[in-house]
Parts: C-alpha cells; structure tokens; sequence
C-alpha cells in the first residue's frame, strides 16, 4: 500500500475556493482504480492549514493516478496557496 500526503498553507481569503475543488476531487479519487482511501482534511488549530490523505493499492495505480485530470486539476488548484505545498509518499507493508 502507498499513502500520499499532501500539506497544504492556503491564503485565507481563498480557502472556502480551494476547499470546495477539493472535496468535489477527492470524491472522484475515491473512485479511481485502485484507491483504497482519499480523505480532506482540516488542522483544527489552523484552518488555513489543509491536508489531503491518500492510499493506493499498488505504485502502478498510484502513477496512473499522478498522470490522471484529477491530479491535472489538484495541482492546478495549488495557485491558491500561500506556501508551496509538500506531498510525502510512504510504502506501508501489511503483515
């Protein structure tokens, strides 16, 4: 399994936008072949911190993923941040 979180510092006065493109995306991620799991989410100590969660079956769905609109227009929507973003990759190994 992969888990791909990206960090995200947007400008506040855009965070309503950029929360809305997110959460109509993560629900078409959440379809994607082999997506186990795409959450958005919010720091509760800082609103304008976002995050979004993301977990693959294999690295083959993951990179069909990263070259999919989807992801075209994710990135897209990171022009609104006030901060670049960071996105981390983890291979989970299950037991």
């Amino acid at each position: 399994m992969i888990l791909v979180i990206i960090r995200m510092k947007v400008l506040s006065e855009k965070r309503m936008e950029l929360s809305q493109t997110i959460a109509l995306l993560a629900g078409s991620i959440n379809m994607e072949k082999g997506c186990i799991r795409c959450d958005f989410c919010q720091n509760v100590k800082d609103e304008n911190r976002l995050f979004l969660l993301e977990e693959w079956d294999t690295q083959e769905n993951l990179k069909t993923h990263l070259k999919s609109e989807h992801f075209k227009v994710l990135r897209g929507a990171m022009n609104l941040l006030r901060e670049p973003n960071e996105i981390m990759f983890y291979t989970v190994r299950q037991r």
